[in-house]
């Protein structure tokens, strides 16, 4: 019985020493959580995209109720969602000019050639890996869909040639595109900057038009029509996106190729006039060799 006695007298001295523990380290270890936060919280659309440069929409909340942010930077958020977030929070709104995902290639299968069939899991990652998947160009979108599962918001769908376009009033510019796309053709841009080029070929120019009919070719034109914003670098157009905001559609208008687009707000990219038509619909053939 004593025995007993001694052993429940220190379990019990133990729970007694570890609850007054517990209570102390309650106290010192306390961080106090502004109250706000959770109701912020509750209003954000809790989509996690990082968009707004924070980890999570709750990292986001907090920055708010602290004033390190506005509520404006949040890019999935509808206006109203953001006034009403500022109204609580007594803040001004803020305003952040919307960015989107591009992709830096036009060669659906309509323009584009394969110079072998790809048989294997329908990925672009393991296609990829596989004789860089079959293309005959090999910067080129290999058209199986990793950028469309991968988009949380629908922004992107591939369309009937296996090309992907971005819907830009959905695009959140979250990255997963760019993150997931193993020919790194994805890029986060403000939609405000029109002037697109739409390839990623550094073959020179008579190899590069052999593998896509809409392949930048490096002549120059849009250099020579734009200098302030266009320069010929690795056999490709490139484009100075800070000075983006000053283009105009006449960069591309005597691009030989449709190459350079301009990206037309409700209709999409856009090809210049002295661009070939390309009037096919149907996809190119595939030569007889396998990868698998």
């Amino acid at each position: 019985m004593v025995e007993y006695l001694i052993g429940g007298g220190l379990m019990g001295g133990i729970g007694v020493v570890l609850a007054i523990a517990l209570v102390y380290a309650d106290r010192k270890l306390y961080v106090f959580e502004d109250p706000r936060v959770d109701q912020v919280d509750a209003m954000l659309p809790h989509a996690n995209c990082g968009a707004c440069g924070c980890v999570g929409c709750r990292m986001f909340a907090e920055k708010l109720v602290a004033g390190e942010i506005a509520p404006g930077k949040c890019t999935v958020s509808s206006p109203a969602e953001i006034a009403a977030i500022a109204a609580f929070l007594h803040v001004d709104a803020g305003t952040e000019e919307k960015r989107v995902a591009r992709i830096a290639c036009a060669g659906g299968a309509h323009v584009a050639r394969n110079r072998a069939q790809y048989w294997g899991v329908e990925t672009c990652r393991a296609a990829a890996l596989v004789a860089g998947g079959g293309k005959a160009c090999a910067w080129g979108c290999l058209g199986l869909g990793d950028c469309e599962r991968a988009c949380d918001f629908l922004a992107i769908r591939l369309n009937a040639q296996g090309l992907p376009s971005v819907v830009e009033a959905k695009c959140t510019a979250c990255g997963d595109c760019v993150e997931v796309c193993p020919k790194n053709l994805f890029s986060i841009h403000p939609a405000s900057y029109r002037l697109w080029v739409a390839c990623s070929n550094r073959a020179v120019a008579a190899d590069a038009e052999a593998c896509c009919e809409v392949a930048c070719t490096a002549c120059g034109r849009c250099a020579a029509d734009a200098p302030q914003l266009i320069r010929i670098e690795n056999q490709i157009a490139v484009i100075d996106y800070s000075k983006n905001d000053r283009a105009t559609r006449a960069a591309i208008e005597r691009c030989p190729t449709g190459a350079i687009v301009w990206m037309d707000e409700k209709s999409g990219p856009a090809r210049g006039l002295e661009a070939k038509r390309i009037t096919r619909r149907s996809a190119l053939p595939v030569e007889r060799a396998e990868l698998s």
